[in-house]
Parts: C-alpha cells; sequence; structure tokens
C-alpha cells in the first residue's frame, strides 16, 4: 500500500527532473507522431482537395520531422548521459541500455531521412506531378496520361512509400522504448 503524500511547494518543485523531462519529451514525441501518422493524414485526405491536402502535407511534415529530430536527439542524448553501459558497450546491442540507444537512434535516422532527403524528393515530385496535371490537361490517374506522367506516378508512389515505412518504423521504435521504459523506468 503506497503511503499519503502532502503537497507542498518543495514537493511540486521537485517534479521538476531529469526524469520527469525525459517522460515528458517521450510523451509529446510518441503522442505526435501517433497523431501525424494515424489520425491528422487520414482526416486531411478526406476532408481536403488533392492538392490542398498536398500543400498542407508539404508544410505540415517539415515541421512535424524537426521536432521529432529535437525530441528524438534530446532523449537520446540524456540516455547516454545517464546510462554509461552504452559508452562502454556500444557494439553489444543486446546489453539492454544499448538496445534502447540504439532504438532512439533509429528513430533519429529515420525522421532525420524523411526530413532532408525522402520528404523533399516526395515534395519536388508531388509539384511536378501537378504541374504536369495542367500542362496535360488530365488528372494524374486519368486512363491515357503521358510516359512522363506515368514515370512521376511511380517515382511519387516509391518515394512516398519508403517515407511512410520509415516513419512507420520509428512509431513502432517508439512503442517498443515505451514498453521498456514503463517496465524498466528510465533509470534516470
Amino acid at each position: 500500500m503506497s503511503q499519503t503524500q502532502t503537497l507542498s511547494l518543495s514537493a511540486v518543485l521537485g517534479l521538476f527532473n531529469l526524469s520527469s523531462l525525459y517522460l515528458i519529451g517521450y510523451a509529446w514525441l510518441l503522442g505526435m507522431s501517433i497523431w501525424v501518422t494515424f489520425f491528422a493524414g487520414t482526416i486531411a485526405f478526406r476532408t481536403l482537395p488533392r492538392h490542398q491536402f498536398g500543400a498542407l502535407q508539404h508544410r505540415i511534415f517539415p515541421v512535424y520531422f524537426v521536432i521529432s529530430i529535437a525530441l528524438s536527439s534530446g532523449l537520446l542524448a540524456l540516455w547516454m548521459r545517464t546510462h554509461p553501459a552504452v559508452r562502454t558497450h556500444y557494439a553489444a546491442p543486446t546489453v539492454a541500455d544499448v538496445a534502447q540507444a540504439y532504438v532512439l537512434g533509429a528513430v533519429l535516422l529515420f525522421q532525420a531521412l524523411n526530413h532532408l532527403v525522402i520528404g523533399p524528393l516526395t515534395s519536388k515530385t508531388m509539384f511536378q506531378r501537378q504541374k504536369l496535371e495542367k500542362a496535360e490537361g488530365k488528372v494524374y490517374n486519368e486512363p491515357g496520361v503521358s510516359k512522363e506522367m506515368q514515370a512521376l506516378n511511380s517515382r511519387f508512389g516509391t518515394l512516398h512509400g519508403v517515407s511512410s515505412l520509415a516513419n512507420l518504423l520509428a512509431v513502432f521504435a517508439l512503442l517498443f522504448h515505451g514498453l521498456w521504459i514503463g517496465n524498466f523506468g528510465t533509470g534516470l
């Protein structure tokens, strides 16, 4: 049975520590990732015309990826600072603290790739396709589109798929990390 605690100014101020900061950062990153991945895009896709949806995604994703990069970098830095086994056993992913650092590093890598490489290429391809739609007077998926449109469709599909997969892997990594810290704590 737990003890009854009383609130005091010092008790409230004691809530502000590295462990609390870590958990708030993790919760923010996981919640944002789940919302953007599974809800926001679906709602926007069902609500907006395609070109407006594309323009919205073009604006949202860079912000999402930058925040993801910042938060995952902070979490990784805090994890490495407070888990010395990561530095001494960095090549041993079976060491639990090292595995968790790899998981956070994977989130950082996937989101950085999306922000710096895959996302800009996907947006560029989307805008090229929209421009060609105007020039041809046909929507990208109408029968009889040009070979150039077919190539852009294929490129867009591939880039979008790779981006989605990288983002989904980041979400799965975050869920795994959450299961870990939920069972074993942050160790901070």
